[in-house]
């Protein structure tokens, strides 16, 4: 904790310098750090708080040991520093280099036809659920709809702190078991989805350059929601970087300006990572990924026979399989993030 004070207290000296603000990115980069640091002292004090007022109240209660009344109050305390507690317990596993950055989330609809399409809206209803439970500012960047219904993909832009650090793991393929709703015999279905996270990198040097002979821009009419004026105009952009493969695409904007610079943001973040050494393997397994079916789901979600959803790489379970379609979980999350921080 100690470590933590003093890293707020040089960031706080760093602020007052005179030139602090002649690079505006670099700055809110360390705006940014400064109140993540902030944030996690306030929950920190606000943890120790609880766990004081529990000593308070084991006093209370040895003095008063029939108050029901007291005892409800004891629960209630209780309850609310296990919560905290834990959030600060898992903010503890974030130990990666980009951990504590922004990430963008891509759903992709694999085998499985419409059902699968559907599966992928779904799949984007459970992560905007979890997101917004956080309090995560998102943007949705782009969305491609189904032919028939759901949706074919999609990128989520996730700021806030940790959101890599909590979402990384969620990389893999998600299967889905249930009774068809677009099956006229009501059979069995089974459907896939890919999900990829990749975190935002903030280019505070300004030692990449996107040279502008070295990419591709194309523009194209924007699909799915924003209303009949973002469906009239090319205002979707998709950018291409030649020399390394990588393409991006924004169509949230009405405006193609705007589009294009969430673009060319997104590129860029994705040109530094494939610098990163120890990103290389990752993002050309994402170049070349395996099929999005059989044989490679992290994940089940069984709707049929039975409820079930359980993570294949930890064993954890649950029946509530709504729940989580709803956006419960942080079991999993957890389960996930402890197993891999004990495989170390």
């Amino acid at each position: 904790m100690a470590q933590l004070h003093e890293s707020v207290r040089q960031l706080d000296v760093e602020m007052g310098h005179d030139r602090f603000w002649d690079n505006p990115e670099a700055a809110q980069a360390v705006v940014r750090k400064l109140n993540g640091l902030k944030a996690k002292l306030a929950e920190y004090n606000t943890c120790k708080g609880q766990f004081d007022d529990l000593g308070v109240y084991m006093e209370l209660m040895t003095e008063q040991p029939d108050d029901t009344a007291l005892l409800a109050e004891a629960e209630t305390a209780f309850s609310a520093w296990r919560a905290s507690f834990e959030k600060l317990e898992m903010q503890s596993l974030m130990s990666g280099e980009f951990d504590g950055n922004d990430c963008t989330l891509t759903i992709n609809a694999g085998a499985g036809g419409t059902d699968a399409q559907d599966w992928s809206e779904m799949l984007m209803r459970m992560y905007v659920r979890w997101i917004d439970a956080h309090g995560y500012p998102y943007e949705i960047v782009d969305v491609m709809p189904g032919d028939e219904a759901g949706i074919k993909s999609t990128t989520i832009l996730v700021r806030g702190e940790n959101a890599f650090g909590f979402l990384k793991n969620e990389v893999g393929i998600h299967r889905l078991v249930r009774i068809s709703p677009f099956n006229a015999n009501g059979k069995r279905q089974t459907s896939f989805a890919g999900v990829d996270v990749l975190p935002e990198i903030e280019d505070n040097t300004g030692t990449v350059e996107i040279n502008p002979s070295e990419i591709r821009v194309d523009t194209f009419r924007a699909s799915g929601a924003g209303g009949q004026h973002i469906n009239k105009t090319d205002s979707a952009v998709r950018i291409t970087h030649i020399p390394t493969g990588i393409v991006v695409q924004s169509q949230n904007s009405r405006s193609q300006g705007a589009n294009k610079e969430t673009a060319l943001k997104l590129l860029k973040s994705r040109v530094i990572l494939l610098q990163k050494e120890q990103f290389k393997d990752q993002l050309n397994a994402l170049r070349n990924s395996s099929q999005i079916a059989w044989g490679n789901q992290i994940r089940s979600y069984v709707l049929h026979p039975y409820s079930l959803v359980k993570d294949h790489r930890t064993n954890c379970e649950t029946s509530d399989v709504q729940g989580v379609l709803d956006g419960e979980l942080d079991p999993f999350i957890q389960a996930v993030l402890h197993a891999t921080t004990q495989s170390k």
